[in-house]
């Protein structure tokens, strides 16, 4: 996901010029185009001294009107555009930056791009930052502490405006890297009560407790848990799990099917083979992510096995085509798209110096009862 934004480039403009005529197909019609500088010419870039000489103006005008600054007139600020767009000119993010002392760039950094999940936290946040003027830079962990460490080394060392990061599970030395650079940062989809931690996402831990306790209320008294990827959030989840059968005096360790594989469709259905081959009288299983779910209904039904009558399927996060399923998918629907946003939004108030209300935003969760329960 590659954004282009405005910034400051240019240098001094040389004076000599030569009039274009209507017909040339480049031409803004009464406006001189010198040759290109050498810079130009040695990079094949266009620069801002190309705008300014083809608007007739100076490179420090046409840098004030690109960037929008008061005391421009308009007609000169529409002339700075119109060359702009004429000569296709993109401006240098890094010249801008140092120029006003202030990045654009925001890394934000999640596990993976294969879920949708974050495709849909990602899209957000650049809905919000882009208008605003930054630039979201993408970094993947691939639930990686170690991975995220190195990424967080080298965004940092270019002084960014700000930092998203998902969760709280990272190295001590991510920490230290993220306290000491004084770049503002909020923490995506986890919440925390820490003095001074900015976040902004739902309970984890009460998601996972009220889909249990949603099997428990339809009757269902063996409910199993089945996961992939293990990572922290998958975690909260089983421990939210965990907690409501223990209250309800029915949990038993050895209904929870863990794998460390990638959550996949696919592994769905081989999960849920394994879990009905080997803990036989399971009445309702608790997939903690759809995709896995997906692929435990297919299964059910490649084996003749009725959903819900032999054995309830519910999964978490209702993605893409868990209405669709046959039967519908009950899930959990979590508020991805506003988490990217009120991050984002949050962000913004900190990189302008202010101090946000609240430290933290808990944004909650829906549950989605379907035929599959």
């Amino acid at each position: 996901m590659d954004y282009v934004h405005n910034a400051l480039n240019g240098l001094p403009p040389r004076m000599d010029s030569a009039i274009l005529t209507r017909s040339s197909p480049s031409t803004i019609t009464g406006l001189p185009l010198n040759k290109p500088d050498a810079r130009r010419r040695s990079s094949g870039r266009t620069t801002l001294s190309d705008v300014a000489r083809l608007a007739s103006v100076s490179p420090i005008t046409a840098s004030r009107a690109l960037r929008g600054e008061r005391g421009v007139a308009q007609e000169l600020v529409q002339r700075v555009k119109d060359a702009a767009q004429q000569l296709g000119y993109v401006p240098d993010p890094a010249a801008r930056a140092l120029a006003s002392q202030r990045s654009v760039q925001v890394p934000v950094l999640v596990p993976l791009l294969s879920n949708t999940l974050f495709v849909d936290v990602l899209d957000a946040v650049h809905r919000t930052l882009f208008p605003n003027g930054y630039q979201a830079l993408i970094g993947v962990t691939h639930y990686d502490p170690g991975e995220e460490e190195q990424l967080l080394r080298t965004y940092l060392a270019h002084r960014p405006a700000g930092l998203l990061v998902t969760g709280f599970d990272r190295t001590e030395a991510s920490r230290q890297l993220i306290a000491a650079s004084g770049v503002p940062c909020v923490h995506l989809m986890e919440m925390t009560t820490a003095s001074g931690v900015y976040c902004v996402g739902f309970s984890q831990q009460d998601a996972g407790h009220a889909m249990t306790a949603h099997l428990l209320q339809r009757g269902y008294r063996r409910v199993a848990f089945v996961a992939a990827q293990l990572d922290p959030r998958t975690m909260q989840r089983a421990e939210g799990y965990r907690r409501c059968l223990r209250e309800a005096g029915l949990y038993e360790p050895r209904l929870e099917l863990l794998s460390p594989q990638p959550s996949s469709m696919r592994l769905g259905g081989e999960l849920l083979e394994e879990l009905l081959r080997t803990r036989p009288g399971v009445d309702a299983v608790f997939f903690c992510n759809d995709d896995l779910a997906q692929g435990g209904l297919l299964a059910a039904q490649r084996l003749g096995i009725a959903v819900p009558d032999s054995v309830a399927i519910a999964g978490f996060n209702d993605l893409a085509g868990s209405d669709q399923m046959l039967p519908p998918l009950t899930t959990v629907r979590t508020p991805r798209s506003a988490v990217g946003e009120a991050s984002a939004t949050m962000l913004l108030a900190l990189m302008r110096g202010e101090t946000p209300a609240q430290n933290s935003a808990d944004l909650g969760f829906e549950l989605m009862v379907r035929a599959s329960t």
